[in-house]
């Protein structure tokens, strides 16, 4: 039997989301939640989802695109895409985060999507409240805005009047969020599978990636984590690390976290769940063997260890990016 999608009919559009065009964001991110959202309609049985385009200049925001022209706006939810530059590359945007502030004072709902977070964050509205970002860059979220609580482990964080998603493609996750909230979770899972993508997924952290900072100017604290690195499947010695960085206890200690944003031991566990996801992508060794190379000598408490930092099994995280297939 084959399956068409339903018919639309004519109708008021269940919310209005603007999409907001800045200097080198990711216009792919912007037609794609567009057709997403269209999509989507095609589906729900009348009920649709209408999209505005607004583009931002030095001196204002203006629409550029409209799928119901004729009516008058009324933005349910205004979303900064992402950027096709890294964070320390991104121009500031003032009329962009007027027009949002504008736009929240309204009632709308503000939103972002990886590095479109920065763009929000300047409308000073996401002071003391929670967001997400790209895991890449929420360090980097964190110092620039620092009132922010950034939870980079989340793949869409719903804050009630602002909304954020981590990672560069998050727009489909996003994307089918809104879908579930204004045209249902039917319509929503018609959407994902039509588009052969997953429904919104959690969390980032399957996708996150351990990458050490070793630019810090610490020399000390540089030539303690290459130690580590070199020797992470041998037992944490505290005493040897301070020998190797040439300082008291305390003074590693407090030194080494600010340097890493890690305690030494929780620095370490990163290091060997890092080589363990390399092995668990590219080898068929068995989950056990692994752990013990890594330097755990009870894999229960590697198994552990391993769900706590990356949110899943080590079985289900080879099962999801292995290139060699093998039971762990």
């Amino acid at each position: 039997m084959k399956i068409k999608p339903k018919t639309t009919n004519a109708s008021a559009p269940a919310a209005e989301i603007g999409l907001l065009i800045y200097p080198d964001c990711q216009l792919s991110a912007i037609y794609g939640m567009t057709d997403l959202f269209r999509i989507a309609g095609e589906w729900a049985g009348g009920r649709v989802i209408r999209v505005s385009h607004w583009a931002a200049s030095d001196e204002a925001v203006t629409c550029n695109w409209d799928s119901h022209p004729d009516l008058p706006h009324r933005l349910s939810h205004a979303i900064a895409p992402p950027s096709l530059v890294i964070p320390e590359k991104m121009e500031p945007f003032p009329a962009a985060a007027d027009w949002l502030r504008a736009r929240h004072s309204e009632g709308t709902v503000l939103g972002s999507v990886c590095a479109g977070a920065f763009v929000l964050a300047e409308t000073g509205l996401m002071s003391g409240r929670r967001a997400t970002t790209h895991w890449a860059f929420a360090a980097q979220l964190a110092r620039r805005f620092p009132d922010i609580e950034v939870a980079d482990d989340r793949m869409v964080l719903d804050d009630g009047d602002i909304v954020t998603a981590g990672g560069i493609l998050a727009w489909t996750d996003l994307g089918l969020t809104l879908v579930e909230r204004f045209l249902g979770p039917a319509t929503m899972l018609a959407t994902a599978r039509f588009l052969l993508i997953d429904p919104p997924r959690s969390s980032q952290r399957p996708f996150a990636a351990f990458i050490p900072r070793f630019d810090h100017g610490d020399e000390a604290i540089r030539r303690a984590q290459h130690h580590l690195h070199a020797h992470f499947t041998k037992a944490l010695q505290q005493a040897d690390l301070h020998a190797v960085a040439g300082l008291t206890e305390r003074t590693f200690l407090r030194r080494f976290t600010a340097a890493t944003g890690h305690k030494p031991n929780a620095y370490l566990q990163q290091v060997r769940i890092a080589k363990a996801r390399e092995r668990l992508e590219r080898t068929p060794e068995t989950v056990d063997h692994i752990a013990w190379d890594v330097g755990y000598s009870d894999p229960a408490a590697f198994r552990k260890i391993f769900h706590k930092l990356v949110g899943v099994s080590p079985a289900a995280y080879r099962q999801r990016f292995g290139i060699a297939a093998a039971e762990g």
